[in-house]
């Protein structure tokens, strides 16, 4: 659970990692845009994967510092 980002949509599916992020910022004023960009297919398969390496070395990062 920590090193992604989850939610759940109105539907109830779960959202996890660059997904949740672009659902979260398709509802946030001002940052609509960016979220329509995360979900374009070529751009959502470059989110995804940079969001996750992202996440790992944040996690470890934590983990390393005792924050975790």
């Amino acid at each position: 659970m920590r090193r992604r980002l989850h939610g759940v949509d109105a539907d109830g599916r779960l959202l996890v990692g660059a997904d949740c992020a672009a659902a979260i910022w398709l509802r946030t004023p001002g940052d609509a845009w960016l979220g329509r960009l995360a979900g374009l297919p070529v751009v959502r398969s470059l989110a995804r994967f940079s969001y996750d390496r992202f996440a790992d070395v944040l996690y470890a990062w934590n983990r390393r510092k005792g924050h975790w």
